[in-house]
């Protein structure tokens, strides 16, 4: 089971899971082809890289937002819903040719974090702000 759904409280749920888009996996990849020329010692980097990749979690509940990530040790981020005060998207021009990009979550005070590389950044961007809004 997930840490997102591990960690629901009473009349959670999860709104919206954001996968990494397939660019994330490009230093794994680049790993892996190293492996041939090194005699695969760049394949235990390529390990690392694919567990690193398997255990990061992205959702949106209609609570919160969730960002995790660690192998073995565990980091989060969360905000509620209701301290989200602007959720901004950035593009680079690769990001927008094949689709992948950052959302940044302001909140209240000094709190802010990003959902890196994701997966179709516009639609992430949509689903918060229509959770969050549904909250006003």
């Amino acid at each position: 089971m997930s840490y997102i759904e591990d960690s629901l409280s009473d009349g959670e749920q999860i709104v919206g899971l954001f996968k990494l888009h397939w660019f994330a996996r490009i230093p794994m990849i680049l790993w892996i082809v190293l492996g041939v020329p090194t005699l695969g010692l760049t394949w235990i980097l390529a390990l690392y890289e694919f567990l690193r990749l398997k255990h990061t979690e992205q959702g949106v509940t209609n609570k919160r937002v969730i960002f995790k990530r660690g192998i073995i040790s565990r980091q989060t981020e969360e905000m509620k819903l209701g301290s989200i005060e602007t959720v901004e998207m950035e593009q680079s021009i690769s990001g927008r040719l094949f689709g992948f990009g950052t959302v940044k979550l302001t909140g209240r005070g000094n709190s802010d974090f990003r959902f890196k590389n994701v997966d179709d950044p516009l639609a992430v961007k949509r689903q918060i702000e229509s959770v969050s809004h549904s909250m006003d």
